[in-house]
């Protein structure tokens, strides 16, 4: 089997899996993803293994789960010991960059303790987390913390460059509206977000990202590559530029995924995320009305752009040696279930778009066609390793590579539920319910007809996702449902000490170990 040579990763950020024309959208239409998933695989029940950017992000970076890793959280660093994307492949001489959103912190505890700085190589690598340098950027840039931080943004000083003045055009243009009397409208408000940017749409942050993307492309020559192209949108603020801020009024939208039914009785976890800021604006007439315009543009504007990055990958010849993924870390509740956010585990929230692209011979058989085979984002480093002609550390790694769906030959024995996992400590929820800290935990094992949550401490949820595929009737404490609520904990209990914790030896090396006291003059248990 020949290999990939380079391989084009993109993640929108809180991307719902729903909200594409490909996944059933009947008024969103997305052609370029379209195009993409008709010469690729669109999986159809593809899972994150954290409903949070940081945590979902680590696991797809790692090919762990946040239960092993332990990023549990946007602000909890990857400890240092933990190998990414750029360690797998770059003993086959890919070089990987990240142009946008990683939303994680390095362990710069871990990284004094080994006297490492991240002014030298190896230090710079392990802050991004793993991948070379290139264009990062979390997408997150509000005044106050911008100042806090040691350097200028780059995007920014672009900007002064267009003609964008101040010291935040971040905040100033490309996140914010402007209103009749000339004053600034923020982004960060709802009630702003069906207002254009103040920006050119040729200047916004997804045009740009696209461009950084070509332009690390074009400098690797005939080097082998991984671009992992991160747009920071849909994710909030939610505005777009024009023309994309107006283009999908009410006849557009898909109706609300919610009853009055939820909220009588419901989990006390539950309740208390339907509490949160977020949830209670969302549940607001007016407001999911507001921001549905510059979502759905947003989506349109990533599609259009993908479509220009495509072209041009054809046009070039990389198209015919290069896999393409798209994904996204999360997707976005929108005022289904009475939330806002993200954070729990309604499919709305946990499930996520998954379309690859194989461009080798092999992957003939299955182009143009849906999977209904449970995977899950930890699948990808491996199927990345396995693609450039590495072989996959699975001592190390938790996912499965997806190679075998692609190329029509199913392994025998694929998984029969996916696993996704929350770290609410850092929420108003966990203040609400008077949790502890290691106490905040929410874990969600799903198969084909059943989704379980456990709470720690808390009844859980149980769906019956055969009858009631939109999660509004939670069984968890119904008493005919006992037995199967056992058989799920089970099933969950089983997936939590399934994870990979001997990372340092591989099976091959434990089995060379093996028994072989004798030949080393340990005798144990003999008489004589």
């Amino acid at each position: 089997m020949a290999n990939v040579k380079n391989i084009l990763f993109i993640m929108a950020d809180q991307l719902r899996w729903d909200f594409l024309s490909c996944y059933g959208h009947p008024h969103l239409d997305t052609p370029n993803i379209d195009r993409l998933a008709g010469k690729g695989v669109r999986f159809d029940r593809a899972y994150v293994q954290s409903p949070v950017c940081g945590p979902s992000r680590a696991s797809c970076y790692t090919g762990r789960t946040v239960f092993s890793h332990g990023s549990t959280w946007n602000r909890v660093p990857l400890p240092i010991g933990e190998l990414t994307l750029g360690d797998y492949l770059r003993p086959a001489g890919v070089t990987t960059a990240v142009v946008g959103k990683t939303h994680m912190v390095p362990d710069a505890e871990g990284m004094a303790r080994l006297g490492l700085n991240q002014s030298t190589d190896i230090g710079v690598k392990i802050g991004q987390p793993g991948f070379d340098p290139y264009e990062r950027d979390d997408g997150l840039h509000p005044t106050p913390l911008l100042r806090k931080r040691p350097k200028n943004l780059r995007y920014n000083e672009w900007l002064n460059e267009q003609g964008y003045e101040g010291e935040n055009p971040w905040n100033d243009y490309a996140n914010s509206a402007e209103g009749p009397d000339g004053e600034l409208l923020s982004g960060w408000y709802l009630k702003n977000s069906n207002l254009p940017a103040r920006i050119k749409e040729e200047h916004s942050e997804t045009a740009y990202m696209t461009n950084r993307a070509m332009e690390f492309i074009e400098e690797q020559g005939d080097k082998p590559w991984l671009c992992h192209l991160s747009f920071i949108k849909p994710h909030w603020p939610y505005i777009a530029p024009a023309p994309y801020h107006d283009m999908y009024g009410p006849e557009t939208w898909q109706p609300v995924q919610r009853r009055s039914e939820e909220l009588e009785d419901p989990n006390p976890v539950y309740k208390a995320f339907t509490g949160a800021r977020a949830s209670e604006a969302f549940s607001r007439q007016g407001v999911r009305e507001t921001v549905m315009p510059a979502y759905m543009g947003l989506i349109k504007q990533i599609d259009d752009h993908l479509g220009r990055l495509l072209d041009w990958l054809e046009e070039t010849g990389r198209a015919k040696d290069t896999m393409i993924v798209v994904t996204s870390d999360h997707g976005d509740y929108l005022g289904d279930h009475w939330m806002g956010e993200k954070e729990l585990f309604h499919e709305c929230s946990v499930r996520v778009p998954l379309i690859v692209y194989d461009p080798r011979p092999e992957a003939d058989a299955t182009r143009g066609t849906a999977s209904d085979a449970l995977v899950e984002a930890i699948d990808l480093v491996p199927t990345f390793v396995e693609a450039v002609g590495e072989t996959p550390a699975y001592h190390r790694l938790e996912g499965q590579s997806l190679s075998p769906l692609l190329h029509g030959k199913p392994e025998a024995e694929w998984r029969d539920a996916v696993f996704s996992e929350i770290d609410y400590a850092f929420y108003g929820a966990r203040e609400a319910l008077g949790t502890g800290t290691d106490d905040s935990r929410g874990y969600m094992i799903r198969t084909e007809d059943w989704k379980y949550v456990h709470f720690l401490g808390f009844p859980p949820q149980l769906f019956d996702l055969q009858n009631d595929p939109d999660e509004f009737n939670d069984l968890g404490r119904h008493p005919d449902y006992v037995e199967r609520r056992a058989k799920m904990h089970q099933k969950l209990f089983d997936r939590l000490t399934a994870r990979k914790n001997r990372i340092t030896l591989s099976q091959e090396q434990i089995d060379a170990a093996s028994n072989k006291e004798e030949e080393s003059g340990i005798l144990i248990g003999y008489w004589e």
